[in-house]
Formats: C-alpha cells, sequence, structure tokens
C-alpha cells in the first residue's frame, strides 16, 4: 500500500536537532562538517548494510538525512518510498540535489525538518537513526515520537557512537550531547516496542577511538585516518566480531519492532 501523501516542502523551517525553535529564529545549522570524510568509508558502508538490510521495509523514514550518504549505502530493491528528513536547509538542499541528479532514485524524497514535521497519519515499515539520535538533546522522547510513525511489525533501528568514556573533542566538535552504552539505549525502549536487537559494532574501531581520546584529541579525523579505519580495522572487526558476540565495538546498534 502506498504511503500517504506527505509534504514534502523544502523551504527553511527554525528547527533544532532536538525539534526545539531555535531562539534566535534562524533555520538550525548543523555544525559538524564530517560527512564528507566518512562518504569514503566503503568497508564500514558494505559493512553497516548487512547488518541494517534484514530490517528495512517497503516504506523507509531516515531521520537526519544529511546529504544523502547513509540512502545511498542502504537503500534496496525492496523500497518503494523514503522519505528523509533533514533540519539543516543547506543539507537537505544537497539532498534534493542528488535526487534531482538521479544519484538517488525517483522514490527518494527530503523534507527540511524533524521527526515532528512529518505527519501523524503517515506510517512506515522502517525509521532509521543512524548515527543521529546523539545529537538530538531529548532523546527519550524523539523515539516515542519515532514509534508513533511506525506501520505494525515496523523497525525502529538506532547505530550511534558507543561507550561515554569515549566522548572526546571529535564529539564535541560535531554537536554530539552523549555516546550510548548498551544499557543506556536498552532504557530508551518507547512504548509499544519490543528490543529485538543490541550490539556492539567495529571491536577494531574501538581502538582507533580510544587512541583518539587519550593520545590525538584530534577534533576531526584526517582523510588517511578514516582510510585506515575502514581499509585495515573494519575488515577486521567483520571477523572480530562474531567471534566476539558483538560484545565490544565503538557504535552501538539497537533494533525494536513495533
Amino acid at each position: 500500500m502506498a504511503p500517504p501523501a506527505l509534504n514534502l516542502d523544502t523551504a527553511p523551517l527554525a528547527t533544532a536537532a532536538n525539534g526545539s525553535r531555535q531562539p534566535d529564529g534562524l533555520p538550525y545549522q548543523y555544525v559538524g562538517n564530517e560527512l564528507e570524510l566518512f562518504a569514503a568509508a566503503v568497508n564500514w558502508k558494505a559493512y553497516l548494510k548487512r547488518q541494517l538490510a534484514p530490517y528495512l521495509g517497503a516504506r523507509v523514514l531516515e531521520v537526519g538525512g544529511g546529504i544523502g550518504g547513509t540512502t545511498r549505502v542502504l537503500f534496496d530493491a525492496r523500497v518503494r518510498h523514503w522519505l528523509a528528513i533533514e533540519p539543516d536547509p543547506k543539507l537537505a538542499a544537497r539532498y534534493a540535489q542528488a535526487c534531482q541528479r538521479g544519484t538517488l532514485l525517483p522514490c527518494c524524497n527530503v523534507q527540511v525538518g524533524t521527526i515532528q514535521d512529518v505527519t501523524n497519519d503517515a506510517l512506515f515499515d522502517c525509521v532509521l537513526y543512524i548515527d543521529v539520535l546523539e545529537h538530538i538533546e531529548d532523546d527519550r522522547d524523539e523515539l516515542a515520537r519515532a514509534a508513533q510513525r511506525l506501520a505494525p511489525q515496523g523497525n525502529l533501528v538506532v547505530l550511534s557512537p558507543a561507550h561515554p568514556f569515549l566522548m572526546s573533542p571529535f564529539d564535541q566538535a560535531v554537536g554530539h550531547f552523549r555516546r550510548y552504552s548498551r544499557r543506556s539505549l536498552r532504557n530508551l525502549s518507547p512504548p509499544g516496542c519490543k528490543l529485538v536487537q543490541l550490539a556492539y559494532l567495529d571491536s577494531a574501531g574501538l581502538l582507533a577511538s580510544l587512541g583518539n581520546r587519550l593520545l590525538l584529541k584530534s577534533a576531526l579525523p584526517t582523510p588517511s585516518q578514516i582510510g585506515f579505519w575502514d581499509k585495515v580495522l573494519v575488515p577486521v572487526s567483520r571477523f572480530l566480531d562474531p567471534l566476539l558476540g558483538q560484545r565490544l565495538g565503538k557504535s552501538v546498534l539497537g533494533v525494536w519492532v513495533k
């Protein structure tokens, strides 16, 4: 069944990442500049797609669509409608341009705003928060709202940076309110949803994050650091994570079903 018509107006809204209005009335502007850097992490993207593919469906809502990097990675043949919501009008415009150029498929659309701006009668088979929830101050209320946008048996998928002790200048530079443990993510379970997966990913990458936290203290990784992580550490993680029972990693994945 096709989803209800959605408001895809991309006019700028004065909306902050946590859904509140900016005090100065200006449009929300994302403070990070790492999206292009991580766009080159092809091994990590392939690993992530393998982990998340079982939870997608015909109708997908991606919260924090950015410039479309996650959409390109996760999109598969099952998808009939993909809506990305993005509070930063400039990033949303770049997403829209990708749709116009054909680098994103015609069933992909972007809407400026937050979860609150998605119409109440629009239901989705999957709602995605990929490296987004840590940017939202009221994360519990956010996931409760997301659950209301799920169709029955729909999946709510959250991937976020793991381990509060790893908070670093990089987290601060890109506007992270927190990092999560499995326990803290479990405690955010929204009403009416059942937790079906809770796992750490990228065990080898955890060492790189720990090194940055203790030694480098860098506010932004360099392209060479991203390349080393993606080409060397991610393949190691793909081997180690199952052996370790996904009990160790620099990212934490939570999946709920409604």
